[in-house]
């Protein structure tokens, strides 16, 4: 599988009338890939060791940019380092918390986490959505609810006018983070 893509473009290609390297096939499946991850609001694939600068925010857990959590491998606050077990502990779920009856600062910019997160091999079910609705942006023409060409006419059904199925609002919904932030 192409590391950036959440599906194998061969198992696409079996519901298309195209080979796996088909510039439209991988253009379709990169956007749906791009789509899924716009939706759950993380990157899904496996990053290691991945640095990112965080804001505190005077309670004792944090929720990280990212899930699952695989790894922590360094953390500090104002420059100074923590160590894992006794001044913190983290979930797969994304959490980070204080221990010892601590919380993280309440400044921004103030926590520095280098982690790994991610999927190494993509869930069957994201992969399932990410292919369905790559099979969809290959077959839809942009704006076209009806086509008709001699005595055959199609009409595209309620996926192509919403974008999205009951199967890929459920796959966001189990793998989206930060819901709590929408109003």
């Amino acid at each position: 599988m192409t590391a950036d893509l959440l599906a194998n473009p061969e198992e696409l290609a079996a519901w298309l009338p195209v080979g796996a390297g088909d510039p439209k096939l991988l253009a379709a499946l990169n956007a749906a890939s791009r789509r899924f991850r716009g939706a759950v609001r993380h990157p899904v694939s496996l990053i290691e060791g991945e640095t990112v600068t965080l804001d505190g925010n005077g309670t004792a857990s944090l929720l990280l940019p990212a899930a699952p959590v695989t790894g922590v491998t360094e953390l500090e606050v104002d420059g100074v380092a923590l160590v894992d077990g006794t001044d913190y502990s983290w979930s797969a779920d994304g959490y980070l918390r204080r221990l010892g009856s601590l919380v993280w600062p309440d400044s921004p910019r103030c926590i520095t986490l280098t982690y790994s997160h991610g999927y190494a091999l993509i869930p069957e079910d994201i992969q399932e959505v990410v292919i369905d609705q790559a099979r969809a942006l290959y077959a839809i023409l942009p704006g076209v609810q009806q086509q008709t060409v001699g005595a055959q006419s199609v009409t595209f059904g309620v996926q192509a006018a919403t974008g999205v199925t009951a199967q890929w609002s459920a796959a966001v919904e189990r793998y989206q983070l930060n819901r709590g932030d929408r109003a």
